[in-house]
């Protein structure tokens, strides 16, 4: 199909001008039909040609990207907030299942023509981003647990800092002042952000033996955000270079990562998940059953489009863009908190979210002008995300 993509529709009616003879030479009187025909575009390569623009389209990726990332938080989140909840393994083995099943009959159906059969070999070398996509999306999952909507998003920006200092360590490059200081306002908004998550808590409950139950519960979604980030930087980092030195293509990133997290997920549910009737009981209660039944297979068939979207934006972009990318998306993904699931709104929250947008903008335009400057003299630094497209590359 990118055999097909690359080609213009000038070229098609070139070719059909060419093998086509006119019936009438004299240009008033016009062509007849079949030469039209022929010299007419091709409603096959036309929709070729949209598809490839739109597979290589950086905006396409990210749009693609923050749709997924923002449905999948609150199906996530509506899953996980039981009052009983403690199945997470045993949700997210139901995701890879389902979104594994989804993907082999698209395959059957031909909509993945291009998905490779499985190959033992990539199986075993692809198994250790396989581990670190369980930790991720594990951690992600307590930390939606314990913590808000909006506060859970904003600690997410933390993920930024570590991935760009990575890419730095890693590949080579530099990080801007500019840069610097979007990373500054990253974390005054995190601090702003738990000291308003933490005064909530404290004035939502008059209770001495509340409040310290709550921020119990606060410290412990703090750690697993904490353990979050270090796991999503290490994903997203092991990932870049490991699809570029197996040449996965995006069906095949999505396929790999899902089958291989099956057996893990599955072993940890059994091993340390209480799969008693009465806990079961309270985990999947009467009158909210079907609804988290539901949600589960939705969050599965949601889970191939997140995992397309994410590896099409690191394809296309660079893996610190697609942290950004995950930045920038954070207030639709707030106001969804806000919507659904009742986040208390005071001053600080707002105020949080507010840093957390200006800190991604601020980083943004720190990469725009790195990007714009990079191409004047040869003494210009590369960037860490340059260095790490040529490394991946070559490697």
């Amino acid at each position: 199909m990118s055999t097909m993509a690359n080609k213009r529709n000038e070229d098609i009616e070139m070719r059909g001008a060419d093998e086509g003879d006119f019936a009438e030479k004299d240009p008033f009187l016009g062509r007849s039909p079949s030469q039209a025909r022929k010299s007419g575009p091709q409603p096959e390569i036309a929709l070729a040609n949209v598809v490839g623009k739109i597979d290589h389209s950086p905006g396409a990726s990210i749009v693609a990207y923050c749709f997924s990332s923002i449905s999948m938080t609150v199906v996530n989140k509506y899953c996980v907030s039981g009052t009983y909840w403690n199945l997470n393994f045993f949700y997210l083995a139901v995701q890879a299942i389902v979104c594994t099943l989804a993907i082999l009959l698209f395959k059957q159906l031909g909509a993945f023509q291009n998905l490779a059969a499985f190959d033992p070999t990539k199986a075993k070398k692809w198994f250790p981003i396989s581990l670190l996509l369980v930790g991720m999306i594990y951690t992600s999952t307590k930390a939606l647990q314990f913590l808000s909507v909006p506060v859970y998003t904003i600690f997410k920006n933390l993920t930024i800092i570590v991935i760009a200092y990575g890419e730095v360590l890693w590949f080579g490059g530099s990080v801007s002042p500019m840069a610097l200081l979007s990373f500054g306002l990253m974390v005054l908004s995190s601090v702003v952000a738990a000291w308003a998550d933490i005064q909530a808590a404290i004035d939502g409950v008059g209770v001495s033996a509340e409040a310290s139950e709550a921020l119990s519960t606060l410290n412990a979604g703090y750690a697993w955000m904490g353990m979050n980030v270090f796991c999503t930087a290490s994903y997203v980092l092991g990932m870049r270079k490991v699809i570029k030195k197996m040449n996965f293509k995006d069906y095949d990133t999505m396929f790999y990562n899902n089958l291989l997290t099956i057996p893990v997920l599955v072993v940890c549910s059994l091993l340390v998940e209480d799969w008693s009737s009465e806990n079961l009981a309270k985990n999947f209660p009467v009158e909210s059953r079907n609804h988290l039944f539901i949600g589960m297979i939705y969050s599965g068939l949601a889970a191939i489009f997140i995992s397309y979207a994410s590896a099409w934006c690191i394809r296309v972009t660079s893996s610190t863009t697609y942290s950004m990318v995950g930045a920038l998306n954070k207030l639709p993904i707030a106001i969804s908190g806000l919507i659904f699931f009742n986040a208390p709104v005071t001053l600080g929250s707002v105020s949080a979210i507010f840093l957390g947008f200006v800190s991604g903008l601020v980083y943004t335009w720190s990469k725009v002008k790195q990007t714009a400057t990079s191409v004047l003299p040869v003494t210009q630094p590369m960037s860490a995300s340059a260095q790490s497209n040529r490394d991946a590359a070559n490697a």
